[in-house]
């Protein structure tokens, strides 16, 4: 078991952990292989359970309170965890940047907690392609993801549905948000884009915290594609289980089902275009940001000094 948290902690090669613990190297791929699947097993509907919409309420207050996002579940972004390059696997691995990766598809709560992950896509895909064939884009898109009802965000206003936030990679869904494109955009888009940006960048902070965290995540992953989805979801475990509080263990115990843990597919490149009620949803968000009621005080100096 030592041998395994340093496997994470640093990211040391099996040959390295056979060496230093005297261990053969098919033992050593043995145990980690089933130590991350137990890990998962065990854990995985604890600290990371199917969401529920009590769960997704209370995630929404928090971003509200802490992120002033209204209406706001989770922030979603994707991550590509460099590996070895798969024999004979062609380009299907091989990423943007340049390298071979699987695909860590990501929805964060407002404390860096993963909350839903599809894991395993080819490095070759695009996240908004990833999303769109991934189990939680089509529960989302055929409303069994456990979204909350529709609520207003001012007092007297029209209900606005619960949404997500994630960058231009994504497509404008009535429940997924994204920035405005363009350059030369008016003031009151530029405040929406940092508003949202700024409830955005938790995921990108989780991603942070679990790289400094297991420190594996920051060199090339020399294993199989198959067994490294394995050590993406025990570390995504841990994390959960290091971040948990007891309010929100409540929550978790209180909405307990008996869920099996998600699957992960392989994922085709798909794009997508925003739908004429997106664009509504997205301009009732950018009024609310702009209002007298929905404004904070800061957002005019952080666009002006380009942070949006």
């Amino acid at each position: 078991m030592v041998f395994f948290f340093r496997f994470l902690a640093t990211g040391t090669d099996y040959q390295s952990l056979s060496f230093n613990f005297r261990i053969g190297h098919s033992t050593i791929h043995k145990i980690i292989n089933h130590t991350a699947n137990v890990i998962w097993e065990t854990l995985g509907n604890i600290v990371m359970p199917q969401p529920t919409t009590k769960l997704l309420r209370y995630c929404a207050n928090k971003f509200e309170s802490t992120w002033n996002f209204p209406n706001c579940v989770a922030a979603i972004d994707g991550k590509h965890v460099t590996i070895q390059a798969p024999p004979r696997s062609g380009s299907l691995y091989f990423n943007y940047k340049k390298s071979f990766s699987v695909v860590l598809l990501a929805m964060v709560d407002a404390e860096y907690r993963f909350i839903a992950v599809d894991v395993g896509a080819y490095g070759k895909n695009s996240d908004g392609g990833i999303f769109t064939d991934s189990n939680m884009g089509k529960s989302l898109k055929n409303g069994t993801f456990g979204m909350p009802k529709d609520r207003p965000v001012t007092v007297n206003g029209e209900p606005l549905p619960h949404v997500i936030v994630g960058d231009e990679a994504f497509p404008c869904k009535t429940y997924l948000m994204r920035p405005y494109s363009g350059r030369g955009l008016s003031q009151d888009k530029r405040i929406f884009n940092y508003r949202l940006s700024r409830a955005r960048r938790v995921s990108e902070n989780a991603f942070g915290i679990l790289c400094q965290k297991f420190r594996i995540f920051l060199n090339k992953i020399q294993i199989h594609p198959k067994n490294a989805d394995k050590i993406i979801l025990c570390s995504l475990c841990l994390h959960n289980f290091l971040r948990n509080d007891n309010v929100f263990l409540t929550v978790l115990e209180q909405e307990r089902t008996e869920n099996e843990a998600p699957v992960f597919t392989s994922i085709s490149n798909i794009g997508g275009k925003c739908s004429n009620e997106a664009i509504k949803i997205r301009d009732a968000f950018k009024g609310y940001f702009n209002s007298d009621s929905g404004a904070v005080s800061w957002q005019e100096d952080a666009i002006n000094m380009g942070n949006a």
